[in-house]
């Protein structure tokens, strides 16, 4: 099924008016009077549209009101939260409470916090309804939807456990008008790792095949890794659980392995996954043997216009500029696209992690095109390379990288786009095999020649040599994971649970809101629950400190 067809069908079937958080824990449902499977398909449209646009009246509506369209989008929003306070990403437009999510200095009041946790809440409150309307159903079918709107949620939740740590719980259970109670985060954490380990294990006796943009077994899976690997610190170290999460893992490898990168069920090619056609990587893509996206967003110039996804992405790194002009030499149609932002690059302490032989960064502007690697002056577009990983371009056919030709990486016709057709990956199975090796440095277990030939296929992939013994140590599986999953939603979570986050064990410009970085206090560990939030119901808590 493409989802881009049911988007605007879903949103008036569901009939919701989606304006604020709070109200979004208690919507009633307007009586779509669901006939068949169909019915339910266009409905469990709005629970995947929720991730991907900001509203159903295009680019410029949004479900939640209060904040901008673009900065409330789903992936955007989280996008602030796990990349913009750490080292891998500077935003340097000084938009309000942007600056301060930046340099790590916001506190409970920030705008942009509230719509994230809003985003998040009004996702699970339509989850909520579809699952209430359909998990009576008798048609097999329409119960393998209510698994995928079950493993949406969930993900919704997850970012609640990993951003807010507290917050508000409510099901398809609740009665209506029943209000939201406030868990803590073990309680979250301990009801989603019950919900994903029911979910996986429903999806393993499913004969249902996953369609191209929807999730399933491998989606749900990893995202149950992802949640083991954070054990310890979703439950103040109450919990770990490597073995779990490396369980997991190798499940998920043993049904890829065969093809793809040295038979890793990689894909070939790393900047393939980020492209225009990266579709093919999706579950449900053309290319069967590299569904290295396991879950993933999909995107459509025509259908699925969003100021966030990867459309935000892209058009943040780009610009057109000339050195004699602008001090630096950049095209945006070399990306296949047509608007630019001028808005977003890494910071040094991050450039500094990759070597010139890594083709991740291989798409980098650097000084001979007018880049530098400082950041010294915080909103100036070329103090920091030209970070460019998601692209609007197409692969090509001949399996090239460089250089850049009219629009594509190989060869081909060149095509820019006002919006980009580029799907966006939430997890892939390079994660996972980086999981099963940090799970053996951090948690002792597993094997260790797995542990070593798991992260070589990524590091190799990159044009980097294998990993031997002496190699397996903390620090470098952090500074892997920064290489491989820049601007993948994961490092905030990843320098949190290597404790690099706060304090001063390791600075990056602008932490603390110093240009050469400065210790911050751990409440920055989480972010607080929106004054709004206790406003309204003023029994929640809010997280230590602020």
């Amino acid at each position: 099924m493409k989802l881009n067809k049911f988007f605007a069908i879903g949103g008036a079937l569901l009939g919701f008016s989606l304006t604020a958080c709070v109200g979004d824990l208690d919507l009633e449902p307007n009586d779509p009077n669901y006939g068949n499977a169909t019915d339910y398909e266009a409905v469990l449209a709005k629970c995947y549209s929720g991730m991907a646009v900001s509203g159903q009246d295009g680019p410029g509506s949004s479900d939640i009101s209060g904040l901008d369209n673009g900065r409330g989008q789903y992936t955007r929003a989280l996008f602030m939260m796990n990349e913009f306070p750490t080292d891998e990403c500077l935003w340097i437009w000084k938009d309000e409470g942007v600056y301060d999510i930046c340099t790590n200095s916001f506190d409970a009041s920030n705008g942009n916090i509230y719509g994230t946790y809003s985003r998040l809440y009004s996702h699970i409150a339509v989850c909520n309804d579809f699952i209430k309307s359909a998990k009576e159903s008798a048609d097999p079918a329409v119960q393998d939807m209510v698994l995928q709107a079950r493993a949406l949620r969930a993900m919704s939740y997850y970012w609640v456990v990993d951003i807010f740590g507290m917050g508000s719980f409510i099901t398809e259970e609740a009665a209506v008008g029943e209000n939201p109670v406030q868990k803590s985060r073990y309680d979250l954490y301990t009801w989603l790792k019950n919900e994903l380990e029911d979910i996986v294990g429903q999806f393993k006796n499913s004969s249902y095949p996953v369609a191209y943009g929807h999730v399933g077994l491998d989606g749900a899976q990893a995202l149950l890794a992802r949640l083991y690997l954070n054990a310890g610190v979703y439950t103040d170290n109450r919990e770990t659980a490597w073995a779990e999460c490396q369980k997991n893992c190798e499940e998920i490898i043993a049904r890829h392995k065969g093809g793809g990168f040295k038979g890793s069920g990689l894909a070939n090619h790393y900047l393939y996954l980020f492209c225009r056609d990266n579709r093919d990587y999706m579950p449900g893509g053309a290319n069967t043997a590299e569904n290295e996206i396991l879950w993933g967003l999909s995107f459509d110039n025509y259908y699925t216009r969003s100021y966030g996804g990867a459309n935000f992405i892209i058009c943040a790194s780009i610009s057109n500029g000339t050195l004699a002009d602008d001090g630096y030499s950049m095209s945006a149609s070399q990306y296949g696209m047509v608007n630019l932002w001028t808005c977003m690059h890494g910071r040094k302490e991050f450039f500094d992690k990759f070597s010139n032989a890594d083709l991740r960064q291989s798409m980098w502007l650097k000084e001979d095109a007018g880049f530098s690697k400082e950041n010294t002056e915080f909103s100036k577009f070329n103090n920091g390379y030209a970070t460019i990983k998601f692209t609007n371009l197409l692969k090509g056919t001949d399996g090239g990288w460089s250089p850049l030709n009219g629009g594509v990486y190989g060869s081909g016709d060149p095509n820019t786009q006002d919006w980009p057709d580029t799907d966006l990956p939430l997890i892939r199975l390079a994660d996972v095999y980086l999981m099963y090796t940090e799970c053996f440095i951090m948690g002792n277990t597993g094997d260790q020649a797995k542990a070593l030939e798991y992260v070589s296929y990524v590091t190799e992939r990159a044009g980097l040599r294998a990993w031997v013994e002496g190699d397996l140590t903390e620090a470098n599986i952090l500074d892997e994971r920064a290489r491989e999953l820049y601007w993948e939603l994961t490092r905030r979570s990843d320098l949190i649970r290597h404790d690099k986050y706060t304090g001063g064990s390791y600075l990056w410009s602008w932490k603390g809101d110093v240009a050469e970085g400065n210790s911050i206090s751990d409440r920055y560990k989480l972010m607080p629950i929106p004054v709004n939030i206790i406003s309204a119901q003023p029994e929640f808590k809010q997280n230590p400190g602020y």
